[in-house]
């Protein structure tokens, strides 16, 4: 697991699973024709093989106050249109224990989107019952992005999710529909960023004159820093998610700004450098890396 600080708040990733290859289903024009000549994607974001290396983690953030997770992964035991997502069994939870945090503990869990891969450990399965994972938490969910999956018709990266994912904890009362521009807490925002889906957010963080965003799926894998034209498949408005992409760009690029990405890889956050011409994410310069 990795952990960053910014200036006296903590982000701590807790992966649930990484993986090499298998992602042309997200990103299609990510072929290895087209990821090989991009030779700083090489280690950590793509094999010697141009396969592209991606991650499902959930993002602890903690202040000297609260005790906060962004996106909650997959999940256990849930069945889903993708046979790799489907009826897990990993230690996700145990994992989480051991990087410090007691899912007792959480005080508040930021969902950027309502898709299978960031939702899922919204709930456990217990006595054939999904209850709250994070029964001390208020579930922060975008109003404009609840309403719009609320009604729309399921496909792959949402099917079943309101019913053992959202619902129980909408049941449990601990949710709070929230816009776009929601501030969680001193130093924490919602930062709008649709096209992935209607009511995409990203997630803020300053103190001390420090800042980092947490990506959500804005950006899926650090190849679309550089081509940022290449949607994904997934995405509700590929135009909109290309904007999108190219407004953070523009905020962010050569900037201290920390990006973390959730779905990158190992490192999974650098800051947006220029040279020739494009975009890339520099790793080697992050130096609120503590472990």
């Amino acid at each position: 697991m990795n952990s960053w600080k910014i200036g006296n708040i903590k982000v701590t990733r807790v992966v649930e699973m990484q993986v090499t290859g298998g992602s042309r289903f997200i990103l299609p024009q990510a072929i290895p024709e087209e990821i090989l000549p991009m030779q700083w994607l090489q280690p950590h974001f793509a094999n010697d093989q141009g396969k592209l290396i991606m991650s499902i983690h959930a993002l602890v953030i903690e202040t000297p106050e609260r005790k906060m997770i962004v996106d909650t992964c997959i999940g256990n035991n849930k069945k889903r249109s993708i046979d790799n997502w489907s009826n897990l069994q990993l230690p996700f939870l145990e994992d989480l224990q051991t990087a410090g945090y007691d899912r007792f503990e959480i005080d508040t869990v930021m969902c950027t989107h309502l898709h299978v891969d960031h939702v899922g450990w919204n709930t456990m399965l217990v006595n054939d019952e999904w209850i709250p994972t994070f029964p001390n938490a208020q579930y922060l969910i975008g109003r404009e992005e609840y309403n719009y999956w609320s009604t729309a018709e399921p496909d792959q990266l949402n099917d079943g999710l309101l019913e053992d994912s959202v619902k129980p904890v909408f049941d449990a009362g601990l949710v709070k529909l929230v816009p776009m521009d929601f501030q969680v807490c001193d130093g924490i925002n919602f930062e709008a960023t649709p096209g992935h889906t209607p009511g995409h957010v990203s997630i803020h963080i300053e103190s001390e004159g420090q800042h980092a965003l947490i990506t959500g799926d804005s950006f899926h894998h650090p190849c679309q820093i550089e081509k940022v034209q290449w949607s994904s498949s997934a995405d509700y408005d590929q135009t909109a998610s290309m904007q999108t992409r190219q407004s953070l760009l523009e905020k962010y690029g050569e900037s201290d700004v920390l990006i973390i990405g959730t779905h990158f890889a190992t490192p999974s956050a650098g800051y947006l450098r220029r040279k020739e011409g494009y975009y890339f994410l520099d790793v080697d310069t992050s130096s609120s890396v503590i472990n």
